[in-house]
């Protein structure tokens, strides 16, 4: 048990570029971060933490990628529970031990009485036969700096719900131009 916690609970690696070398013409990525989740209790601490190891196990991967050009954000997770729906939002504040650690979800125009995908960052998804799932979100504005600090993962897709794991990403702010 011990054993499968340790190597579910790796450290998160974190390649990030202010501008940095691009796929394609016209494509550069901002920020690229990718980990292993383990629960909030792990031995080792990782910056992706899971609060539900039936729908998102210790081990299970995250990739998370910023983007300068239109694709915005994008989501993509191995090891999930395959066929289930997932809801996946960037949020205000680090993973914690506790879901509701990572605050709300940022908002380009705060409005706490609503719920909105066209003001929010929504990257829902459902996880294929292997328990793969990828979910991009296309929005033309930027993160103010140090306000958009985490993933979270609900159980359902949608505005809201339980939260079943959390992902710290460093986001940075969108440059205008």
């Amino acid at each position: 048990m011990v054993a499968g916690i340790v190597a579910g609970a790796a450290i998160a690696a974190l390649v990030a570029s202010s501008g940095g070398v691009g796929g394609g013409a016209g494509e550069c990525v901002r920020l690229r971060a990718e980990g292993r989740f383990a629960p909030p209790s792990a031995l080792i601490p990782s910056d992706a933490v899971t609060y539900d190891m039936d729908l998102v196990p210790a081990a299970a991967f995250i990739e998370v990628e910023q983007k300068l050009d239109a694709n915005g954000t994008r989501v993509r997770m191995r090891g999930v529970r395959p066929g289930h729906a997932y809801g996946a939002h960037v949020h205000t504040a680090p993973c914690g031990t506790r879901p509701d650690d990572a605050g709300p979800h940022y908002q380009h125009v705060l409005d706490p009485d609503r719920v909105d995908p066209a003001n929010e960052v929504w990257l829902d998804f459902t996880a294929d036969a292997r328990g793969e799932g990828t979910a991009s979100a296309r929005h033309g504005w930027g993160f103010r700096p140090g306000e958009a600090r985490s993933v979270v993962v609900h159980r359902a897709p949608g505005g809201a719900g339980e939260r079943v794991a959390c992902f710290s990403v460093p986001f940075g702010p969108q440059p205008r131009g």
